[in-house]
């Protein structure tokens, strides 16, 4: 695992002595497969806003987390979940308005197409959902994924998830294709390529006698290195697993709710219609809520003989969360500043690669953006250990954010939609400070 995402044992000593103290009881109580972020982790007590503050009250800019979408510990979000948390909080096996209201706002920001929600607590469950869901439609058991997709953690979500390395086993109904990777191939040779390589793996499968049952790729290609282009490179595979018997699921766990900019849903970039579009992670700004929109004809069979149930998934403090989350993204008009910010460091990030041509590459949509660091800009040739050189010089000047890919050598930006151009800018300098010093 890269230092980008687990601290250094070599800088143990470099701690205080009352964060040793704490990873010591955390390494004892939680066990090892816990990871904690950072050479120098960090010991957070506080959020507001686009900022994180430590326990000695430093304030840090926080450029990663998409969970809280509408800003850590949003007003709205905070009075909605008290509230409600102060009248009631059951399950959805009992009638309750709040639930029916957040149900039908989400929806309609959907296409027409998909007008039915299922509610879980975790992407993870979501995407578990819609395997079952999947397999049930079409009597097929295949799934395609993307190389270093991440999906989730359940046994059956993991088997496709291969961005958790060794800790699993891709299953054998499972087949992997490469993420379109818009850096070293061109623009048509990506809108062929991606649909071409389904097609190959779906005729696998069938070459082994396993039906399809669903190619599911989240819709910005988060884990395999932040890939937003050519919009509508999509298409071909989306028609590809339909002509074989399949569904397409549109993992929008993490470019969903306006991050992307252009689109409140990554998929509709690509002009593409899902049969299912999993959801999570900033859907209660961190209240713990996820689940499913789909088409109804895709459900109608299943839906009756599963009588599926989820005890925490979709319970009215969940709702109000959503739906003040929802209402925040609306009123605050936080999509339209995803992609005005966004294109905007953009910008900025660009400008520094005239001075630091270790920046390969720049690309992403809205506040979803993916910096490629190289070795060799002529060759291409990534360069983990300066990534995570980066990352963790970044962590020092205050400025949080993360790395991805299969080279661990793409700076992942993933601020919160409340982002401004300031922050922006200090983002932008603090980046070329670290540069500058590398």
């Amino acid at each position: 695992m890269s230092m980008v995402n687990a601290f250094s044992r070599e800088n143990f000593e470099r701690l205080g002595e009352a964060e040793k103290a704490l990873i010591a009881r955390r390494e004892k109580v939680l066990g090892p497969a816990y990871r904690l972020f950072y050479e120098k982790p960090l010991h957070l007590v506080r959020g507001e806003g686009v900022y994180l503050y430590d326990a000695a009250g430093e304030k840090y800019l926080d450029a990663y987390n998409n969970v809280a979408s509408v800003g850590h510990c949003h007003p709205r979000v905070v009075e909605a979940i008290t509230k409600q948390t102060a009248v009631l909080n059951t399950h959805t096996r009992y009638l309750h308005e709040g639930i029916i209201d957040y149900a039908e706002t989400l929806t309609a920001t959907f296409p027409d197409a998909l007008s039915q929600a299922m509610f879980t607590c975790t992407g993870s469950e979501a995407n578990d959902l819609a395997v079952r869901i999947a397999r049930y439609v079409t009597g097929g058991t295949g799934i395609i994924a993307t190389e270093l997709a991440y999906h989730g953690l359940t046994s059956a979500v993991a088997e496709f998830s291969p961005s958790l390395g060794e800790s699993v086993t891709l299953g054998p109904h499972v087949r992997t294709v490469p993420a379109p990777d818009s850096y070293r191939s061109s623009a048509d040779v990506v809108m062929e390529k991606f649909g071409r390589d389904v097609r190959a793996a779906i005729a696998d499968l069938k070459r082994h006698g396993i039906k399809p049952a669903m190619l599911i790729t989240d819709t910005i290609f988060s884990s395999d290195g932040i890939f937003a282009g050519p919009k509508g490179f999509l298409k071909s595979s989306v028609d590809a697993i339909h002509e074989a018997g399949g569904l397409f699921v549109a993992d929008e766990v993490q470019p969903g709710f306006g991050r992307t900019g252009e689109a409140m849903w990554g998929f509709e970039r690509h002009g593409v219609a899902p049969d299912m579009v999993t959801i999570g992670k900033p859907m209660g700004n961190g209240y713990p809520m996820a689940g499913i929109v789909l088409r109804p004809e895709v459900i109608a069979e299943f839906g009756p003989q599963a009588r599926y149930f989820n005890t925490f998934g979709g319970n009215p403090v969940a709702a109000a969360a959503g739906k003040a989350v929802l209402d925040t993204v609306r009123i605050e008009g936080l999509q339209q500043n995803a992609l005005e910010v966004g294109r905007y460091l953009m910008d900025g990030l660009k400008s520094l690669s005239g001075t630091y041509p270790v920046i390969g590459d720049v690309r992403g949509s809205g506040l979803f953006i993916g910096v490629e660091i190289v070795a060799d800009p002529a060759e291409r040739r990534p360069d983990a250990a300066l990534t995570t050189r980066i990352v963790n010089g970044l962590r020092e000047r205050r400025v949080l954010i993360s790395a991805s890919g299969p080279n661990a050598n793409v700076l992942k930006i993933r601020p919160p939609l409340v982002f401004s151009r300031e922050n922006a800018d200090l983002l932008v300098e603090a980046l070329g400070t670290v540069l500058k010093t590398l």
